[in-house]
């Protein structure tokens, strides 16, 4: 489980990376779930396919979070959100108002068996 301070200084560093270069849309996307992702996709509401892996060849480690930046030119705001792991699960969200939110931390509910997004 994460700390508080631990928290609150992601949504700081949130806060900077959104107020960064790039588009409305940058957030942080910490993972909590005890396992590794091998793929992020975030696609604009209603899209067709999810189009490409934001990850690239790189992984998301338990307990690391990687900030998802937006062109400056991007004007959607809603998207959705997928997690692929590296046993081929996936978890998604759909309708997250990028331009209102900074930080999504994913954490994995053992009791429900479900992956459950919170958002800031």
């Amino acid at each position: 489980m994460f700390s508080k301070t631990l928290i609150v200084s992601l949504l700081i560093l949130a806060s900077l990376a959104a107020t960064a270069n790039a588009g409305q849309q940058n957030f942080v996307l910490l993972n909590n779930t005890g396992f590794t992702i091998n793929e992020v996709y975030v696609s604009p509401r209603k899209a067709r396919d999810w189009e490409e892996d934001v990850l690239g060849r790189n992984q998301l480690p338990n307990s690391q979070f990687v900030t998802i930046n937006f062109d400056r030119s991007e004007k959607v705001c809603a998207w959705d959100l997928m997690v692929v792991y590296d046993d081929g699960e996936e978890a998604y969200w759909e309708n997250f108002d990028l331009c209102s939110t900074t930080f999504i931390l994913i954490s994995y509910n053992e009791r429900k068996r479900v992956t459950e997004a919170l958002w800031r």
